[in-house]
């Protein structure tokens, strides 16, 4: 059952646990994960909104999410556990992402991918707006980028009177299918979501997926853009995305220095 008639808080709600408790996660992964929403804010990819979940690594018809709070705020008993379908294992009345279907629906398309982040990221959201023009990969750190990222419009699964929000399995589908043979999706006048095969991945991509943005805005003033080629962005991602650890250490670093 979902409760969200007198909540304050139109991008959450609050739901019954309708699973099963299943077999718990390594702490290991809820400390990763953890750290990753700390990151994410610090990295300046979310703010008070926007979440990243990762797949159960003992049950991957399961994922992991933080309650509906703000990414900086997150500690390991604020991670919740969800089929899916979205239905909560371990809520135990705590409210959740109104947007948990975005993470679900995507795990049941690409059972490849280990962790989804979803943000309104500044310098993503005008390529998402701005018709004839994609995100496209412009530097070695983007290769995942590729030669033209898709935009995911809503209105052609939900109707021209959405909140732009992907609130349940059917838009989560949708936007899902984007994610054929693409790592990163755009949301028209919403954000993006990109995916990896490991959290420290996919917040690496996350973080240079804003950062390209913000290079190509700014290379468009200038004049005409030489972008990535196909068989550039396949060796970026080849050889450049091994080293995540390294800013991963960094970023860490740094989040946990600015708390204290």
């Amino acid at each position: 059952m979902c409760r969200s008639g007198t909540n304050p808080d139109s991008i959450a709600v609050e739901i019954d646990d309708t699973a099963d408790v299943s077999a718990a996660p390594s702490a290991e992964l809820i400390k990763e994960l953890v750290a990753a929403n700390q990151i994410l804010f610090d990295q300046g990819v979310v703010d008070a909104f926007g979440h990243i979940s990762v797949r159960h690594d003992k049950r991957p018809d399961r994922f992991l999410l933080a309650r509906n709070m703000a990414p900086s705020r997150v500690t390991a008993e604020d991670i919740v556990e969800f089929t899916l379908d979205g239905e909560a294992v371990n809520a135990n009345g705590r409210r959740v992402y109104l947007e948990r279907f975005i993470h679900g629906e995507i795990y049941k398309a690409r059972p490849d991918v280990v962790a989804v982040v979803h943000s309104h990221s500044h310098s993503i959201v005008p390529l998402s707006i701005v018709k004839g023009m994609r995100l496209q990969a412009v530097f070695h750190m983007a290769g995942f980028v590729g030669q033209g990222a898709p935009v995911f419009e809503i209105r052609e699964a939900g109707g021209d009177a959405t909140d732009l929000l992907v609130s349940n399995n059917m838009l989560g589908a949708a936007l899902a299918k984007h994610f054929d043979g693409h790592d990163i999706v755009l949301m028209r006048g919403h954000g993006s979501t990109v995916v990896g095969y490991s959290v420290k991945q996919v917040v690496y991509r996350a973080v240079y997926a804003e950062l390209n943005a913000r290079y190509q805005l700014q290379a468009m003033q200038l004049g005409e853009v030489t972008f990535l080629t196909p068989e550039e962005s396949a060796a970026c991602v080849r050889n450049v995305e091994g080293q995540v650890q390294r800013p991963w250490d960094m970023w860490l670093e740094q989040a946990r220095s600015r708390r204290n």
